[in-house]
């Protein structure tokens, strides 16, 4: 029986100066398309389920490319909406070295920031659907988005459908009061939540001691401590936290790490030359939630979610073209990087 996952969010147009170069350098811009519940969604349907992305776009042709990105590469838009004036934008500089990228939003009044209450259909969208998930970023678009986000989630708990949360702190959209407010409203909805090392300190002020993000020191043990202080204050199935130690703007190391509730489970270390950054958290998401919603044991579900982010950042753009058989090999412990043949 075919798996049905929805996501719902922004997507955007990505603009990129060629290879390393700054903006001050760039006379032209490479063209993609992404954003967080997108690139969750373009991630499970190269593993073979049924992704289903939900936004609001305009009806023009800028609108229509964006929507074109996502059909080509599987992703079911059959619920997505046409209307407003613009596509979200943001101008993204590669960074390299100690050099760290940058990112500039031009996404003011886009198309989803302007979405309102009742506008879709959540019944007929979570018809059949096993899995629901949002991010942190939608409710930070605008009041509006936010209340269709509750009304998004209230509807998949009524329809018995699992929900997951990126938590995906924007300090450009909103402040950690306002983020803390509408989050911690969200919450009661969710059955999975995700995060990267600082989002719940973000977002909800649970810190992680002992660990220092901006140095790339993380102490394992504080994020179970964290981990478990989500679990107990809202009451979520399982939490995963993925464990980025920036060495440079070209290297990191990458883990993730699953808790339960009861047990906690580590993925191994990747030690990463990045291509391409943008995008991991979300491929490390769309890992997770493959892997719950196919039936995988934790240990497996949190080897197979931190291999596919570790891909991600080999690839540029903000989605990750992999599947599932080459995560599994990563999963699994051939990480020589050989040639196929």
């Amino acid at each position: 029986m075919a798996v049905k996952v929805v996501t719902f969010g922004e997507i955007m147009l990505r603009l990129s100066p060629p290879g390393y170069q700054r903006f001050i350098q760039a006379t032209s811009f490479d063209v993609v398309y992404g954003g967080g519940e997108a690139n969750v969604a373009v991630s499970l349907a190269n593993y073979g389920l049924d992704a289903y992305f939900v936004t609001k776009v305009p009806g023009h042709e800028i609108g229509q490319c964006a929507v074109n990105a996502l059909r080509n590469l599987g992703v079911h838009t059959d619920y997505i909406k046409r209307g407003g004036d613009r596509l979200g934008i943001y101008y993204c500089e590669a960074g390299a070295s100690q050099r760290p990228s940058k990112v500039i939003y031009d996404r003011a009044r886009s198309s989803i920031s302007q979405v309102q209450p009742g506008e879709f259909d959540w019944p007929a969208i979570f018809e059949g659907a096993d899995w629901f998930h949002f991010t942190g970023i939608t409710p930070a678009l605008s009041d509006s988005a936010a209340q269709v986000t509750l009304e998004a989630a209230q509807a998949a708990k009524r329809q018995g459908v699992k929900v997951s949360v990126d938590l995906n702190y924007r300090k450009k959209l909103w402040s950690p009061e306002k983020a803390n407010r509408v989050m911690s409203g969200l919450m009661e909805y969710v059955d999975v939540a995700i995060g990267n090392e600082e989002d719940a300190e973000k977002v909800f002020g649970i810190r992680a001691k002992g660990s220092d993000v901006v140095k790339g020191e993380l102490s394992e043990e504080s994020y179970y401590e964290v981990a478990r202080e989500l679990v107990n204050r809202f009451g979520f199935e399982k939490v995963a936290i993925t464990l980025r130690e920036s060495l440079s703007a070209s290297d990191n190391n990458w883990s993730g790490m699953l808790y339960d509730g009861h047990d906690f489970y580590t993925s191994r270390k990747y030690t990463v030359h990045i291509v391409d950054r943008v995008g991991g958290g979300d491929s490390f998401g769309g890992g997770l939630i493959y892997s719950l919603v196919t039936g995988k044991a934790p240990q497996d579900a949190v080897e197979f979610a931190a291999a596919a982010s570790c891909l991600k950042h080999s690839i540029h753009g903000d989605f990750n073209l992999v599947s599932a058989s080459e995560v599994e090999t990563l999963a699994g412990g051939d990480a020589s990087g050989r040639v196929q043949r």
